[in-house]
């Protein structure tokens, strides 16, 4: 029986269990670790029938995290913690032979700057062990990033132009919250903008750029340009691309409380001083805001997050749009978690199920847009995220 190692006790961490538990007949025994084991014993009370052993484990220690998965016998392990802590998380795996996905690429913790720099020099590494590993399978990076693949398997020649367009349209009835962990979401949000254009990447200040888009069964939402990680793989990856950009959709209320809170330093990340202690204040804000995993009971609204692929198809221009719409309300009811959590989860789920199966294999460190997208597409359509494909005029 296959034994899979779960790192991370957040809204995402429950999404990955409860699927994985459903697809027990590949999963096995799970094995789900945090420093608190007190939330890998809240998770593991969703499911008292399944077959979870929880255990305590400092993710940033990496000695740790070899005698863990040499422990538990880990078959792959399954990085749902933070995105700081992906390194050591993939240099245990490295040491112990054992595969390894994650949702999100590396994080510095005092630098707010992610990319897959550090993760894909451990390639090498990845080789020498024999090993897979698979980065960034969740909805924006993975999903997105299959959605690209899909159609250049099927539906172009070249593609020229991408816009990945993100929207949340849930509503959690508080005055501001996020919904994943508020040190990645405010980083990520203020930063300044980037997108790549005719072989070069332009900066842009933050939310400088906005477009309103149509999105199916949701409506037109105002969507900032961001920079996120996957445009750094897709830049490397699909040949021919003269663009890419990320839009996102924000509602003015969050933007305004973002800027409030970024005018008086509380989106900061350097020490301060405060009554002879030293603080980060994006660390107490986070103190102060709800927890995103207790978000799924007060949340409705639908999310939508696809790609706008432009291109040449057969001589001829052509332009698609591949999306996925879920109900936040629906998630709850099956997963306990709103669908933020749960478009991320249930992709992490998948890439490791194919891992597993091995539909998915190869020595080395993945972009899922390198690999088979059509196990995984067909994996959205019964697992719980059905994708829809549009023709759109050139």
């Amino acid at each position: 029986m296959k034994t899979t190692l779960i790192i991370g006790a957040g809204g995402v961490s429950r999404v990955v269990v409860h699927k994985c538990v459903q697809n027990a007949d590949v999963f096995g025994r799970i094995v789900l670790a945090s420093r608190t084991i007190a939330r890998c014993d809240l998770i593991k009370s969703d499911l008292p029938d399944a077959d979870i052993v929880t255990k305590s484990v400092d993710a940033d220690n990496t000695e740790e995290l070899i005698k863990l998965i040499k422990e538990v016998n880990a078959d792959i392990v399954i990085n749902v913690a933070l995105p700081y802590q992906d390194l050591t998380i993939m240099d245990a795996c490295i040491a112990t032979k054992t595969a390894y996905l994650d949702t999100a690429n590396y994080e510095h913790p005092d630098e707010a700057k992610f990319e897959y720099k550090l993760q894909w020099e451990r390639d090498v590494a990845f080789k020498k062990a024999g090993i897979m590993g698979v980065l960034g399978s969740g909805f924006d990076p993975g999903a997105t990033n299959v959605f690209c693949a899909y159609a250049a398997k099927h539906y172009f020649d070249e593609i020229h132009t991408i816009d990945i367009l993100d929207c949340n349209a849930g509503d959690h009835g508080y005055a501001f919250a996020t919904n994943f962990n508020p040190e990645i979401n405010l980083r990520e949000v203020s930063s300044k903008g980037r997108y790549w254009e005719n072989g070069e990447w332009i900066e842009t200040e933050p939310m400088e750029i906005m477009q309103v888009w149509d999105y199916p069964e949701v409506g037109s939402k105002d969507s900032y340009l961001l920079y996120h990680e996957e445009l750094e793989s897709l830049v490397k990856n699909i040949k021919g691309l003269k663009r890419i950009r990320f839009f996102m959709t924000f509602g003015q209320s969050y933007l305004t409380h973002m800027k409030c809170l970024e005018n008086v330093g509380m989106l900061g990340i350097k020490e301060v001083e405060h009554k002879g202690m030293k603080i980060v204040p994006m660390e107490f804000l986070k103190t102060l805001l709800p927890d995103p995993a207790s978000l799924g009971p007060r949340t409705t609204g639908k999310t939508n997050i696809g790609v706008l692929v432009e291109g040449i198809k057969d001589g001829k221009k052509r332009k698609i749009y591949i999306y996925q719409v879920k109900d936040h309300e629906e998630c709850f009811a099956e997963t306990n978690s709103q669908g933020v959590s749960y478009s991320t989860g249930v992709p992490a789920m998948i890439g490791a199920k194919l891992m597993l199966q091995g539909k998915w294999s190869g020595e080395g460190v993945f972009n899922l847009e390198q690999l088979d997208p059509d196990p995984f597409m067909d994996e959205m359509n019964t697992q719980g995220l059905p994708w829809q494909i549009k023709e759109m005029e050139v």
